[in-house]
C-alpha cells in the first residue's frame, strides 16, 4: 500500500485519487527488462481529484498546462530503476515536485534602468562604428544614387 503524497501548502493525495499502472521498461535491467514490468505511470486527474482544494485547481490547470491531458490528467512515469518500487517510488516523487512547483508562487520581475556605465558604453560603441563608417565613404559622397 501507498502512502499519501504530500504536496506541501497543505495538500496531501490520497492512493485513491492516483491511478498507477505497470509496464514494461526500456531501462536498465538486461534479460529481465523482456520479462517483468517494471515501468510505474502514474496518473493524476487534476480536474476531479477531490483531495485538491478548489482555490488550487485553477493554479494547477494554468501552471502544468503543456503537461496535462486533454481530460486534465497529469502523467508521470519512472523507468530509472531495476525495481517496480523504486520506479514507482521516484515518479511519485517527481509528481510531488511538479505540482509544489507549479504551486509556488512566481516572483514578479523588477524593472531596473541600465546603469550609468552601461549607456556610455552603448553610447561609444555607437560612436566609434558611426567613426568607421565615416572613414569608408568616398570624399565626394553625397547621399544620393550616382547613375552617372
Amino acid at each position: 500500500m501507498m502512502a499519501e503524497l504530500d504536496v506541501g501548502y497543505g495538500i496531501r493525495i490520497p492512493p485513491r485519487d492516483l491511478e498507477i499502472a505497470y509496464s514494461r521498461s526500456g531501462g536498465p535491467g538486461g534479460q529481465n527488462v523482456n520479462k517483468v514490468e517494471t515501468k510505474a505511470t502514474v496518473r493524476l486527474d487534476v480536474v476531479r481529484a477531490a483531495s485538491i482544494p478548489e482555490w488550487a485547481r485553477p493554479v494547477l490547470l494554468a501552471a502544468l498546462a503543456s503537461r496535462l491531458t486533454k481530460n486534465g490528467e497529469l502523467i508521470v512515469s519512472s523507468e530509472r530503476h531495476r525495481e517496480r518500487a523504486q520506479n514507482l517510488a521516484s515518479a511519485c516523487a517527481r509528481m510531488s515536485e511538479l505540482l509544489n512547483a507549479a504551486l509556488t508562487p512566481k516572483k514578479p520581475r523588477k524593472e531596473t534602468k541600465p546603469t550609468r556605465g552601461s549607456q556610455r558604453r552603448r553610447l561609444d560603441t555607437k560612436r566609434r562604428r558611426s567613426g568607421s563608417k565615416r572613414a569608408r565613404r568616398s570624399e565626394k559622397w553625397d547621399g544620393g544614387d550616382e547613375d552617372s
